[in-house]
């Protein structure tokens, strides 16, 4: 008798884009999370499959639209969808316009939030200038929360109101370094609530706090003050998805290429994605590492969400916060209503120094916080971790990263970029050292979480810190 099998799932040799999960990776998902995404029945049934079959090859079709001899000002992205969660890509000649009109017409059911952390050194600065000038257009924003870190003095202060008083939306600051806003962060100290220290994570999370608190807004995007390439596409990508009454979708991630002369992203390339890869390996396709690496750029600054959502979430303080937000999303959102979205062609910002001989200080520490996160996440979904399974992951770690850097070399060989060969070994070198340092306070302290407390229990712990919060804001702000 012939033995019946089931169908072939051919994989096509092909490159995949950064932080691109194998496409076999859709048919390891749980029930729930393939029946979202492919059309899976959770119980039984018959699963829809497009024409091409359960596992197309991703496509990348590359079209130069400009005549020969001028510069490339578009390059269409592949259209592959990596099953987990939806990829919206940047297909066809852009057009902002439509954009912006169809989100001027959402905003009046859905008004949109724009939140921007900022640091008293960005004022200033050429990104921050060219991001102020962009969204002196921007025509469907109802408000724009600005909190600002590292401001001690009054006069950084209103140095920085005067640069954001170029906006025509409603603006306002959050000092968070003022002695308004610091008397807040104490009362939650004293109530066993600790924000944690001043950070990014903070930041985000106390101007989430007044979004909230404001009641002006029923969605919130975030981005950082510091994007060289900054335009008002990227932000009308990121907020379509969420903003559109009929997509479903409450979270939306950015995600982009990130090149110059080089390929960036040392982070993402060289640690995120070999130590997600490594650990699937040793653990098998858990949902929630297989869901991390469908991501294409997990550490974007750059999301997108709804208020109820917002209320949710848990926000890291340290440098951890896209990981952290991430993990917090799976746990509170349904697979169907999570997408990423491609925002632009190209993305640069400030470039921050490895350090590998300080571990408190530039991505050597940032890549201690990420892996840190991931550990305490994986925890929680019930991956037991201990010191053999962290022997095993440095070594499988160390073989991701060399095939990594064989793979990034041969894809700027063939692009005509540089490829520092030696730098990017350090970099994988001390990102090495951050894993065992992460994996080393893991042991010592299990439990230990940089997460601050949700929205909801503030509420409920403190019912009138969010009328204090809108107060303290209108007086830094007269």
């Amino acid at each position: 008798m012939a033995r019946e099998t089931g169908p072939t799932i051919r994989r096509a040799p092909v490159s995949r884009p950064i932080g691109l999960t194998d496409p076999g990776a859709a048919e390891k998902l749980p029930a729930p999370w393939l029946a979202s995404v492919s059309g899976l029945p959770e119980q039984g049934g018959e699963r829809k499959q497009s024409p091409a079959g359960p596992a197309q090859a991703a496509e990348r079709a590359v079209v130069n639209l400009c005549p020969a001899g001028e510069n490339r000002a578009y390059t269409m992205s592949d259209f592959f969808q990596t099953g987990a969660i939806a990829t919206l890509h940047r297909l066809g000649t852009p057009d902002v316009a439509r954009l912006e009109r169809e989100l001027t017409e959402f905003a009046r059911e859905m008004p949109i939030a724009l939140i921007l952390p900022c640091h008293v050194r960005e004022l200033g600065t050429k990104a921050l200038r060219l991001i102020v000038r962009e969204l002196k257009a921007v025509p469907y924003l109802r408000q724009v929360v600005v909190g600002l870190d590292g401001a001690t003095r009054r006069s950084d202060f209103e140095r920085a109101r005067r640069l954001f008083a170029q906006l025509p939306q409603s603006t306002v600051l959050l000092w968070n370094d003022g002695p308004r806003m610091k008397a807040l962060f104490e009362h939650l100290e004293e109530a066993d609530l600790s924000a944690g220290p001043g950070g990014k994570g903070r930041n985000v999370w106390i101007c989430l706090g007044y979004v909230l608190a404001s009641e002006q807004a029923r969605m919130v995007a975030v981005h950082d003050c510091d994007i060289l390439t900054y335009n008002r596409e990227l932000l009308a990508r990121l907020v379509y998805p969420v903003a559109h009454p009929r997509l479903g979708f409450d979270y939306c991630k950015g995600y982009y290429a990130r090149v110059t002369d080089r390929l960036n992203g040392r982070v993402m390339r060289l640690l995120m994605t070999p130590l997600l890869r490594a650990l699937k390996s040793i653990v098998g396709p858990h949902p929630y590492l297989v869901y991390m690496d469908t991501f294409r750029y997990p550490l974007a600054g750059e999301f997108a969400l709804d208020v109820d959502l917002a209320r949710r979430v848990r926000i890291p303080h340290d440098w951890a916060l896209e990981v952290g937000l991430l993990s917090e999303v799976f746990r509170n959102c349904a697979p169907r209503a999570i997408c990423q979205s491609e925002l632009c062609q190209n993305y640069d910002h400030k470039h921050q120094e490895i350090a590998p001989r300080d571990p408190d200080k530039g991505l050597n520490r940032m890549a201690a916080d990420i892996a840190a996160s991931l550990f305490h996440r994986m925890a929680a979904e019930g991956i037991k971790l201990d010191a053999g399974l962290f022997d095993t992951l440095l070594s499988a770690y160390s073989r991701q990263a060399e095939d990594t850097l064989r793979f990034y070399n041969a894809d700027a060989v063939i692009n005509g970029l540089r490829y520092p060969r030696h730098e990017e070994e350090n970099a994988v070198a001390t990102f090495v050292r951050s894993i065992r340092r992460a994996a080393r306070e893991y042991l010592e302290d299990p439990l230990s979480s940089p997460l601050i407390s949700n929205w909801n229990r503030i509420g409920s712990a403190l019912p009138n810190f969010a009328a204090e919060l809108c107060r303290a804001v209108k007086l830094d702000n007269a």
